[in-house]
């Protein structure tokens, strides 16, 4: 037991947050679900070519992770709500500032991609 435990302290806090959130679709999903409670076909919507597949998929991560939870209500045909949990709430104030960088510096960054790619 006390050898997995000291293993954790190993791992860096980034490493924690980038195996939660790591992947094309995740940041977005956390992007999406912090307006508020969607529906899996809401999702699907606004995230542009995701794949029911790949959705479901990283939503059942993100589920296991416990930042984002499942709730099933009973009406007919039922109905199936995704939200954040109060870790994933916390999560996602800690994403807004790297959403405000890629913000503030889309046009730079965009510029400079083109500049090395000519």
């Amino acid at each position: 037991m006390g050898m997995s435990s000291d293993a954790d302290h190993d791992v860096c806090g980034m490493t924690v947050a980038i195996d939660v959130v790591g992947g094309k679709w995740k940041l977005h999903l956390m992007w999406v679900l912090g307006a508020g409670p969607q529906r899996f076909g809401q999702i699907r919507r606004l995230l542009t070519g995701v794949s029911e597949k790949v959705l479901a998929e990283n939503l059942r991560q993100l589920e296991a992770s416990g930042v984002v939870h499942r709730e099933v209500y009973p009406e007919v045909p039922p109905r199936v709500e995704y939200s954040l949990t109060p870790l994933g709430k916390e999560l996602a104030v800690a994403l807004r500032p790297l959403e405000e960088w890629g913000d503030r510096h889309r046009h730079e960054l965009s510029a400079n991609l083109l500049a090395s790619a000519s």
